[in-house]
């Protein structure tokens, strides 16, 4: 990608190439950057701030302006001009240039998984459980602990808001869980298409205020 402006006087350049490439699900950290730049193709001194141009862009995404995650930044080439070449420029350069590719490399929504523990005693076993299917939930496994039923689960975070009353009521009062993140997973298609939809028409709301 090349940033190329000129207003008079001193103007604007800067020139990556890169790869935007996916990273493991099992890799913890959500970005990587990584500097391949030789020969001085990229002075140095602008090497942060190209850095700093991806993860502009990545606080932002295109898909309802959510933040995204989980991409790796190899630069690998480029060019500057003595004169028009700066950090802003770079930085304008990389975070365009990152806009750029990731709408060609077919995005989803991801939304973070929880690793669910109920506790509950056995009899209400079987409406736990269901609760859970309902709430898109899928059940890891089951064990018994003293006199109660412990039943594992990962189930989206979006389908747990409130859960802490809801499991109250369907065990009258005697059941308890705990969750922790787990991981992100690719929202299902329709349940996409609707936040998209929704994003697009509070967009227009705002547009015609």
């Amino acid at each position: 990608y090349k940033h190329k402006k000129q207003t008079g006087g001193s103007g604007q350049y800067a020139h990556v190439v890169g790869r935007l490439t996916p990273m493991s699900r099992d890799d913890e950290s959500s970005y990587e950057f990584e500097d391949n730049i030789t020969s001085g193709r990229i002075p140095s001194e602008y090497i942060p701030a190209v850095n700093k141009g991806f993860q502009a862009a990545m606080k932002k995404g295109p898909l309802a302006g959510y933040e995204i995650v989980g991409c790796k930044m190899c630069l690998d080439d480029g060019s500057y001009h003595s004169v028009d070449s700066s950090e802003m420029a770079f930085r304008t350069a990389a975070r365009n240039a990152f806009i750029e590719v990731f709408k060609k490399a077919r995005p989803c929504l991801l939304e973070p998984i929880m690793t669910v523990e109920i506790e509950m005693p056995g009899e209400f076993q079987g409406p736990v459980v269901g609760d859970l299917n309902s709430r898109r939930g899928i059940i890891m496994g089951t064990e018994t602990r003293d006199s109660y039923t412990v039943v594992r689960a990962e189930v989206p975070l979006a389908s747990m808001f409130g859960y802490a009353t809801i499991i109250r009521g369907m065990t009258k009062g005697t059941g308890t869980f705990s969750m922790e993140m787990s991981r992100y997973a690719g929202v299902p298609a329709k349940i996409s298409e609707l936040i998209l939809e929704q994003h697009r028409q509070q967009n227009e709301q705002t547009a015609r205020k």
